[in-house]
């Protein structure tokens, strides 16, 4: 299973930075959709990205560095959306005034299609969800802020296995211990100690740009 980083603060050569995140999964996947549409569809179109093959867009949060870029369901066809439960009543009403779009509002974890699971809204301030891909190196963990704090993420995401990977943004994360075993660490956007972790995992851990591709 490939992933590909469209939406980062840093960039690969002939791809744009920006503060968000957004991730593909495979190719039908789209993990939170960055802070603008066009920074968004630049980046997928350097990726080569066939948008008529997206038929599930997943938003961690409702922050606009998040969700920016969410009409790009208006370029989509018909796409279920999951988001959290938390999301604003007028948020959600405007979401389903898309005529492509099904939308789902996600409480506890639950696996939304064959492989691939939502750890369900997590924290107490700031309500997130995760994705879960599960490949045969086992669960890869792809977070859009990791405002519940990723050591808590990760202890939710392992109820459905062994984990593998962890990609995305892991903000104000210090618990740099609970990173140890995991074969695949890919810190994004917003992780306040990347540097710090690159350093301590240089066997284990990757730089994240948007234009970069992770086999999980």
């Amino acid at each position: 299973m490939e992933l590909r980083i469209l939406y980062d603060n840093e960039a690969e050569e002939s791809f744009k930075s920006g503060w968000g995140f957004s991730c593909l999964v495979g190719d039908e996947t789209l993990f939170d959709v960055g802070a603008d549409l066009d920074t968004l569809l630049f980046n997928m179109r350097r990726a080569s990205v066939k948008l008529d093959r997206i038929n599930r867009v997943v938003l961690s949060h409702g922050h606009g560095d998040h969700v920016g870029g969410i009409r790009i369901l208006t370029m989509l066809g018909s796409v279920e959306l999951f988001v959290p439960k938390s999301f604003s009543g007028r948020y959600k009403r405007m979401l389903t005034s898309y005529p492509n779009v099904t939308l789902t509002e996600v409480d506890e974890a639950e696996e939304i299609s064959e492989g691939l699971f939502t750890t369900g809204e997590l924290g107490r301030f700031t309500k997130e969800q995760s994705l879960i891909v599960k490949t045969d190196n086992g669960l890869t963990v792809i977070a859009g802020c990791s405002h519940p704090g990723l050591e808590n993420i990760l202890k939710a995401a392992s109820r459905f296995g062994d984990i593998y990977g962890v990609v995305g943004g892991f903000h104000g994360f210090s618990k740099l211990e609970a990173l140890e075993g995991i074969g695949l660490i890919v810190p994004c956007h917003c992780t306040v100690r990347k540097k710090e972790i690159l350093a301590l995992y240089p066997k284990t851990s990757t730089k994240c740009s948007a234009g970069c591709r992770i086999e999980v």
